[in-house]
């Protein structure tokens, strides 16, 4: 390969290479972390299980938007989840339609329907849920097709002042229909020997590579990765996020993207980073597990307690991780009701142990929950 180039210019595109000897370990750790995961979850309930893997899809759903720059509402996220799981979470939040497409593209990808083929007209499916106004932004954009390039070539471009560098530039337009037809041949491909989990990185890595839409790739770049990781996996359910590891990761991970398309068709590098941030998304699924095992925990231990809806709902928030710090005025947004009502079902659950003071202050008191303890 000539230098500057990328590397779909070269002869050998798309076969990619990669040292599978020097993967055996990386592969056999993610292999060893999916089999203890597996072995934790085969000793919980299913009500149990469906709270793990609605708690992995709605994070999923939450990072693949975040390392994009765009913030969704958790709360929206996780009812839009538990709507489509039919999981019973209590009150559930307004209709968001940014939250709704992005979820229909990951359940969609990590569902029973990971088996079926990936066709055109699905990915143009995808699209067209997370765009379904036609425009990113500010800008209208080419929906449920392939780009065409008719504002220049699709290029990734970061500014400075009096500076602009191109990160990469993907194939003409032209040739979209062509590359698509191939890269999907190889991806609906039940006969491969290529181990599975390597699948799922070359897919994530040639889709984004081919960049063939205006706007959402690599969304939709993470999705085919998580429909390949699902199908490698050999279950619908997900029980760890592989885009909230790479959000902790997201410098490297768009370093290592750079770094491969424009080398050559060795992706050795590419997939040793990729079983990393499995394996560290595997072991972190351990810790959401920890907190799905704690709140059923929680809520044996306060059943005798008696808690009207207001409080259910709210303590419910704080079990599933209330971001900030809990007061009288916030309890009466959660709840829906005044602050007088608000104060008096804090300071039951204070009576019966369930809540403390963080500290005291007049105006600045705040509430935190009593994690689980014997008082309870």
């Amino acid at each position: 390969m000539k230098n500057g180039e990328y590397a779909w210019q070269s002869p050998q595109w798309p076969n990619w290479q990669y040292d599978l000897a020097a993967l055996a370990e990386p592969l056999a750790a993610v292999s060893r972390a999916q089999g203890l995961l597996l072995g934790r979850l085969a000793d919980v309930s299913m009500a149990l299980r469906d709270e793990a893997n609605m708690a992995a899809l709605t994070e999923d759903v939450v990072q693949t938007s975040a390392i994009e720059g765009e913030t969704l509402n958790v709360a929206s996220v996780r009812s839009s989840v538990a709507r489509r799981l039919g999981v019973d979470i209590g009150a559930l939040a307004p209709v968001d339609r940014r939250v709704e497409g992005v979820v229909d593209i990951v359940l969609d990808a990590t569902s029973t329907m990971s088996t079926t083929p990936l066709t055109t007209e699905r990915l143009f499916g995808w699209h067209a849920a997370l765009f379904p106004t036609d425009y990113s932004g500010m800008s209208q954009i080419r929906v449920g097709g392939w780009r065409d390039d008719s504002t220049g070539p699709m290029q990734i471009i970061s500014c400075t002042i009096g500076r602009a560098t191109i990160h990469f530039e993907a194939p003409p337009a032209n040739r979209l229909p062509a590359e698509m037809a191939h890269f999907l041949a190889w991806l609906n491909n039940t006969n491969s020997k290529e181990p599975a989990l390597l699948r799922a990185g070359l897919g994530h890595l040639w889709f984004v590579t081919l960049h063939p839409f205006d706007d959402g790739n690599g969304r939709i770049a993470r999705a085919i990765g998580d429909l390949l990781l699902t199908r490698a996996d050999g279950s619908p359910q997900r029980f760890y996020s592989l885009s909230a590891q790479i959000q902790r990761e997201r410098k490297a991970y768009y370093e290592i993207l750079e770094h491969t398309q424009k080398g050559d068709m060795d992706v050795t590098s590419w997939l040793k980073w990729f079983l990393t941030a499995l394996l560290k998304a595997v072991e972190q699924a351990h810790t959401t597990l920890d907190l799905v095992l704690a709140k059923a925990k929680f809520w044996q231990q306060a059943a005798t307690i008696p808690m009207n809806e207001r409080q259910i709902k709210v303590l419910n928030r704080l079990v599933d991780g209330f971001e900030g710090k809990l007061t009288t005025s916030k309890w009466a947004a959660l709840a829906k009701c005044s602050s007088d009502t608000a104060l008096r079902d804090i300071t039951e659950l204070l009576q019966h142990g369930v809540l403390q003071k963080a500290n005291a202050g007049g105006r600045s008191t705040n509430y935190e929950i009593c994690h689980f303890s014997e008082k309870v």
